[in-house]
C-alpha cells in the first residue's frame, strides 16, 4: 500500500485559513494533473500557491494527506450526486437530469473539471490506491443507485445483466462528454460555446438516456424466438 493509501484524513480547517487551504489546493490539483504524485514537490506547491510548507502540514499533514483531499474532495461526493437521482418519487426524466447534472455542473468551472479529469487519468496509469477507493466507495454505489432507477421505471425485481449494461451506457454518454472535451475543441467548438451550451447538452443528455431506456423497454417487451441466444 502507498503512503497516499495510509494517509490519515487532514485536520478540519480553520476559517481565516479558508483561502490559504483553497490556493493550496488549486496549485496542487494544477501540478498533481500535470506531474503525477511522485514528481510534484511540496515545496512547488507551496510557492504556486503563495504560501509556506507549514501551511501544508498544518492544513493536511503531509504531500499524500493534500493529494487524498485534492483527488476526492475536488469533486463532488457520492451521496450528494445520488441524492440527485435516486428519491423514488422522482419520474425517469427528472432522475436522469439529476443524474447528468452531476456530469454537467462541473464542466461549467472550467479549468478545474479538465484538471481533475487528468488527475484521474494520471491516477489510473500511476497508481496510489485511491483509484480502487474511488471505484469501490464512489462508483459502484452511484451505479447501484442508478441501477435501482432502472429497475423501477422498468418494472424489473432484481437487476440484472442486461439492466447493468444499459446503466454502463447511461453512465458512459456523461462519462465520455468530460473525457472528450478537448476533442470538442476541435473537432466541434461550437458545442461548447455560448450561454447555454452546457444547458443544451444537459438537455440532449437526458433526451437520448431516456430513448436507451425505451430502447430497452422495447427489447424486454418483445419475446425472444425459441432456441434462440437473447439479444
Amino acid at each position: 500500500m502507498t503512503d497516499v493509501a495510509r494517509s490519515p484524513r487532514p485536520r478540519p480547517q480553520r476559517s481565516d485559513g479558508e483561502q490559504t487551504r483553497e490556493r493550496l489546493m488549486h496549485a496542487a490539483l494544477r501540478l498533481f494533473a500535470q506531474h503525477g504524485f511522485e514528481k510534484t514537490s511540496t515545496r512547488e506547491i507551496a510557492e504556486a500557491a503563495g504560501t509556506n510548507l507549514a501551511a501544508i502540514k498544518y492544513y493536511f499533514g503531509d504531500k499524500a494527506g493534500l493529494y487524498r483531499t485534492v483527488f476526492f474532495e475536488m469533486q463532488g461526493k457520492p451521496e450528494d450526486e445520488i441524492e440527485r437521482y435516486a428519491d423514488p418519487s422522482l419520474s425517469l426524466a427528472e432522475a436522469l437530469l439529476g443524474f447528468y447534472t452531476g456530469f454537467v455542473e462541473p464542466l461549467r468551472e472550467g479549468d478545474v473539471a479538465q484538471q481533475c479529469i487528468k488527475l484521474h487519468a494520471r491516477e489510473i496509469l500511476e497508481p496510489t490506491g485511491l483509484w480502487q477507493q474511488e471505484i469501490s466507495e464512489g462508483i459502484q454505489p452511484m451505479h447501484e443507485a442508478l441501477l435501482a432507477v432502472l429497475a423501477r421505471h422498468l418494472g424489473v425485481a432484481t437487476p440484472d445483466d442486461e439492466l447493468r449494461r444499459l446503466a454502463m451506457c447511461l453512465a458512459g454518454l456523461g462519462v465520455h462528454l468530460h473525457i472528450c472535451t478537448d476533442v470538442i475543441d476541435v473537432v466541434a467548438p461550437a458545442l461548447k460555446q455560448g450561454a447555454q451550451a452546457w444547458d443544451r447538452w444537459l438537455d440532449r443528455l437526458v433526451m437520448y438516456g431516456l430513448a436507451m431506456v425505451e430502447a430497452e423497454r422495447q427489447r424486454r417487451a418483445t419475446p425472444e424466438p425459441s432456441g434462440e441466444t437473447p439479444r
